[in-house]
């Protein structure tokens, strides 16, 4: 039910929480903006959220519940699954007979109420919390877990699924590995160990095998985290079970291995990419995880914005050349060419991939893997692809000269191309180019756009601390980049005061909460991206330097990375230190 501004100030009179002449304001700035005036007094923090969850509460007729000190039944909490409690805010926290209690932040969300209806067999009575008592509740899932956990490890220690440890140099008989694959114990530990990944946004699970024990960590981030550790004895199984799922030798073990499977819910569908590889103590797994039902990004949602947004943009548009994207490995270059590609996917284009591995599936997309081991190589690849009446090519990454020169020809032959590129600077993609060989005048003709980028990681906006840089910390700011460029590239797109300085221009820090353990939840990309002019053309055909075509870009108007992280530092969306961390690699 839609409550208009008017009425909602009628209540929040009625229940005299907020001074009448603010109110008043709150009102008048609602009205103006046309938002709603809820919002409006949760930003100015003129209502605390347990008062304004109250509030909703009565005007919408739902009863109240805080759910902070609850101790949920873990039977109780498991009725609703963690994924979908995660993805919905919504808690089973208490049953009676066939009544089924939930506390939720939308009591209106009427397909995720009926959802759950049909799949537990109850009556659903929604009830109005607080996201506070919500992020409480879902840590429960995590001790419910931990004992889960600890249970089925000492089920596997007393016999249930076992291996007897090895001594160096012993072959384990596959059949014996096949069976403590299929142990129960062993399943269960190892869907345990891939559900909290999940849980916890995890996008790389890395089991790793010491003299005593077995470290498994979990990649948040972009930051790994110790997640568990492990008695040795259960490493064999847990690997063979992976091996089993991975369809891979299970009585391969001095060899590496890849493999990959996927694991479906209601709640999600996820594929793991799977490397298995032996190090001194055993076989370390590294899994990466790749959601299949995620929405994809718009390139705004990446990060960019002003007139980097809009260069890359107009490079989208034009029918031929290359688009390229640089930076090391996990900055984000795949998933900034799986953006740009759903974007180009409409009917009118026939659009092919050649990648290793394939992240993610794209819809009415030709993707293709490389294959190594049968000399199927993106040189290859790119060769049998131009033959498939192509309007799109994406080619995984330009490794090798022969792709460069076949991607470089595909371009130049009424083609548009996206590839990647490991180099650290948009600028330094160019002189990369000639150094493998290829013609600088050809680079030149084909090269539309480049975008080097770095990911980091963002605010929870909700626990984040303002400052304002101290006297010590601006002049190494100022050692590091040119911050008059940058006020004046905040002035001009309004994202500070006109009369601004630095010294009242707030900064923030990462403050750490029960909801966002170290102040940082998701990463947004920080990018340059050099637009291939008529000069910089001009700087290719001479063999100029990265460094001299970095400085005629500048020229031109293009924000370096570290540029870019500084604004987003102004507007909330990360830190200093996180720029200056990915920046300075």
């Amino acid at each position: 039910m839609a409550i208009d501004n008017k009425q909602f100030k009628a209540f929040i009179q009625d229940a005299e929480l907020v001074d009448a002449q603010k109110l008043e304001q709150a009102f008048a700035l609602a009205e103006k903006e046309h938002v709603s005036l809820e919002g409006v007094l949760a930003q100015q923090k003129l209502v605390t959220p347990a008062q304004m969850a109250q509030l909703r509460a009565y005007v919408l007729g739902i009863p109240f519940v805080n759910i902070s000190d609850v101790r949920i039944d873990p039977e109780v909490l498991k009725i609703i699954p963690e994924p979908i409690a995660r993805k919905h805010k919504i808690i089973a926290y208490h049953r009676q007979g066939k009544a089924l209690e939930v506390a939720m932040l939308n009591p209106e969300d009427i397909q995720t109420i009926d959802f759950i209806r049909k799949k537990a067999g109850l009556k659903i009575m929604p009830r109005l919390t607080t996201e506070e008592g919500i992020t409480i509740a879902l840590k429960q899932y995590e001790a419910t877990l931990e004992a889960e956990f600890q249970g089925l490890i000492q089920k596997g220690m007393q016999g249930e699924g076992q291996l007897e440890a090895v001594e160096d140099g012993a072959q384990e008989d596959a059949k014996d590995l096949q069976k403590a694959a299929e142990e129960l114990p062993t399943i269960r530990i190892v869907d345990a160990i891939l559900k909290r990944a999940i849980s916890q946004r995890a996008s790389d699970i890395h089991i790793e095998p010491e003299e005593r024990d077995v470290v498994v960590r979990y990649r948040i981030d972009g930051i790994l985290h110790d997640a568990m550790t492990l008695p040795k004895e259960i490493s064999d199984g847990m690997v063979a079970r992976i091996k089993v799922l991975s369809n891979l030798r299970l009585d391969e073990h001095r060899l590496p291995q890849d493999g990959r499977f996927t694991i479906q819910s209601d709640a999600y569908k996820v594929s793991f990419r799977v490397s298995v590889l032996p190090v001194f103590d055993g076989e370390k797994v590294v899994m990466r995880l790749l959601p299949e039902n995620s929405k994809g990004f718009t390139l705004e949602e990446l990060g960019f914005w002003g007139e980097a947004l809009e260069h890359v943009q107009h490079a989208l548009r034009k029918p031929t050349g290359m688009f390229l994207v640089t930076g090391p490995t996990g900055s984000g270059k795949t998933t900034t060419l799986y953006t740009a590609l759903d974007i180009l996917n409409t009917p009118e284009v026939n659009i092919s991939t050649i990648e290793d591995p394939i992240e993610y599936r794209m819809p009415r997309i030709n993707q293709t893997q490389v294959r190594p081991e049968i000399e199927f190589t993106f040189a290859n690849g790119l060769r049998a692809l131009v033959r498939q009446d192509p309007d799109i090519l994406m080619v995984g990454e330009i490794r090798d000269s022969e792709t460069a020169h076949l991607a470089i020809n595909a371009a130049l032959t009424g083609h548009m191309v996206l590839s990647t590129l490991h180099t650290n600077s948009a600028a330094g993609t160019l002189p990369r180019l000639i150094e493998m060989g290829q013609e600088p005048f050809l680079i030149a003709s084909t090269i539309n756009l480049i975008t080097a980028q770095r990911l980091v990681r963002t605010l929870c906006s909700d626990t984040r601390e303002k400052h304002v840089l101290t006297k010590a910390e601006y002049d190494e700011l100022a050692s590091e980049v040119d911050l008059d460029a940058i006020l004046e590239l905040l002035k001009k797109y309004k994202l500070v005061d006109p009369a601004a300085t630095w010294d009242v221009i707030p900064f923030y820090k990462a403050k750490g909460s029960d909801s966002c353990p170290d102040g940082y939840r998701g990463r947004v990309g920080i990018h340059e991206v050099l637009p291939v002019t008529e000069t910089i053309k001009q700087l290719i055909s001479s063999r100029v330097t990265a460094t001299e075509i970095h400085e005629q870009a500048r020229k031109e108007g293009m924000v370096t990375m570290l540029e870019d992280g500084v604004v987003k530092a102004v507007q909330g969306i990360t830190t200093l230190e996180e720029v200056l961390r990915v920046t300075s690699a």
